[in-house]
């Protein structure tokens, strides 16, 4: 008997996989792969085709204004993703909502390709902006429902999911570069839409094998508010409308308008959560821990994020980019975190799994993560005060090495930490908190690089890299409340 059923076993076709993984983790990967190669991409060449002037293929627009707009829309993209949460839980379903964002991505990318000036702007930015939060929303949640409860297999297939990000991150700018300073923008720009084209295609093709839970809608919006929803979305353009013709919303405060969004759905959230009666005293106490660690997030996030903005501008205007007599497109620059993302993130994870409980505990990592920061920032200074073409490449190499530690100590477990801290009531709310914290922070990076200007860039890296360091250090004294607070969560 037993022979017969080794010998059935045999005669069993192997079924496919994906690296070990549920085979349908290959479409998510690749539509998460080819969203972030065309984000990336046309992110790493947006703000030098604001600023450079008509004569090489830009706008023309001042510094102070391209930089806000950078800022918002970053800032944009993170609070979309509440938005595409939303509309997946009570609307269309997770994977519907994927496949309409990643459409909406695509469709922007080809508004910047095709469309003349700041109309193609201002239409591609806010379609990229609002798909891109609804993918970033709902990939992840399509990925944790190809697992069972229990399948050890989970964490490795988010990992390969990870990597899949960090390529896209990687190939984009370097693509988008190279037909930038060939061709122009715009093919650099079209580029990005054949990019979110192609996932889109591979996606299509075995989407309707996605698990029926993914098409399912949680929570369903009830027929009677479906109006009031409507009325509101249309009012919320309206106003949108009225307050740019107005001249009440401009390109040149953009940024600031997104942070004071940002801090209004901030505070709405904690004070809905804190003075809920669904929670417990020890969740409300929980929740209280997690408000310094948001101020060290978005810290963090507003430094960090400066990669799109003034490290941008220092890579075009300070950075000697010529290696071996070839100049490097100043997108490239952007390609060098995501190697080291790629290079790190195992040795991170390894890390802790190897301390365990002897690994540092979240507020200190935050605490780190926030103070390397600084550190990487205070860098920039030996560098400060030199003309054109003077800053080395290998320099600024380094400070982004200390960007990518910085990153894996804040970055990986702040969604963990929502989770973990969240009250049963509230627990998509939370993360949506730690979403806006780099909403606040990405619009911020916009903000802050404002006040950046190569004469006093000494004082710029010197004042934000100890402000950071400040604030690490302040979150390093609290741990020991914090922990209480938290009540054994690590």
């Amino acid at each position: 008997m037993v022979e017969v059923v080794t010998d059935v076993a045999k005669a069993a076709p192997p079924q496919r996989t994906f690296f070990g993984q549920p085979p349908l983790l290959a479409n998510l990967f690749g539509v998460e792969m080819w969203e972030r190669f065309s984000f990336y991409g046309m992110q790493g060449i947006l703000l030098i085709y604001l600023y450079y002037s008509a004569a090489h293929g830009g706008l023309g627009i001042d510094e102070t204004t391209a930089t806000s707009i950078v800022g918002a829309y970053g800032g944009l993209v993170y609070l979309s993703t509440i938005l595409g949460a939303w509309l997946a839980d009570r609307v269309l379903g997770a994977e519907r909502t994927l496949f309409s964002s990643a459409v909406l991505v695509m469709l922007g990318h080809i508004a910047l390709a095709v469309l003349p000036g700041l109309l193609g702007v201002g239409v591609g930015l806010v379609l990229i902006a609002f798909g891109s939060g609804g993918v970033k929303a709902n990939a992840t949640s399509l990925v944790g429902s190809l697992y069972a409860e229990g399948d050890e297999r989970r964490d490795a297939g988010f990992s390969l999911f990870y990597l899949g990000i960090n390529l896209g991150a990687l190939v984009g700018p370097l693509l988008t570069g190279l037909l930038q300073t060939g061709l122009g923008f715009h093919y650099g720009f079209g580029l990005a839409a054949v990019g979110m084209a192609v996932g889109l295609v591979q996606y299509t093709v075995r989407r309707r094998r996605l698990p029926e839970a993914a098409r399912t809608v949680p929570s369903p919006l009830p027929t009677s508010r479906r109006g009031l929803m409507a009325a509101l979305a249309v009012g919320a353009v309206a106003a949108v409308a009225v307050l740019a013709t107005t001249g009440v919303l401009r390109a040149d405060n953009l940024a600031d308008i997104v942070v004071g969004l940002s801090l209004l759905a901030t505070i709405g959230y904690f004070t809905i959560i804190l003075g809920s009666r669904r929670i417990t005293s020890a969740e409300r106490r929980r929740v209280l821990a997690f408000v310094p660690m948001f101020i060290a997030s978005t810290a963090f996030w507003s430094l960090y994020q400066q990669q799109f903005t003034v490290v941008t501008i220092y890579s075009d205007q300070r950075l000697n980019r010529t290696v071996l007599g070839w100049q490097m497109p100043v997108s490239f620059i952007q390609s060098i975190n995501p190697v080291f993302i790629i290079l790190l993130a195992g040795v991170f994870a390894a890390l802790w799994t190897r301390l365990g409980p002897r690994q540092p505990s979240t507020p200190i990592k935050f605490a780190l993560g926030t103070a390397t920061m600084g550190v990487a920032f205070l860098l920039f200074l030996p560098m400060a005060g030199g003309g054109p073409n003077s800053a080395p490449l290998a320099g600024l190499v380094g400070i982004l090495f200390v960007f990518t530690i910085a990153e894996l100590l804040l970055s990986p477990v702040g969604l963990s930490l929502s989770t973990k801290l969240a009250p049963a009531a509230f627990r998509t709310q939370m993360v949506a908190l730690f979403f806006l914290s780099v909403a606040l922070g990405t619009a911020l990076s916009g903000t802050l690089a404002q006040y950046y200007d190569e004469a006093h860039e000494g004082a710029y890296f010197g004042v934000l890299g100890l402000v950071a360091i400040a604030l690490g250090l302040v979150l390093a004294l609290i741990t020991p409340f914090l922990r209480r607070l938290m009540g054994g969560v690590r």
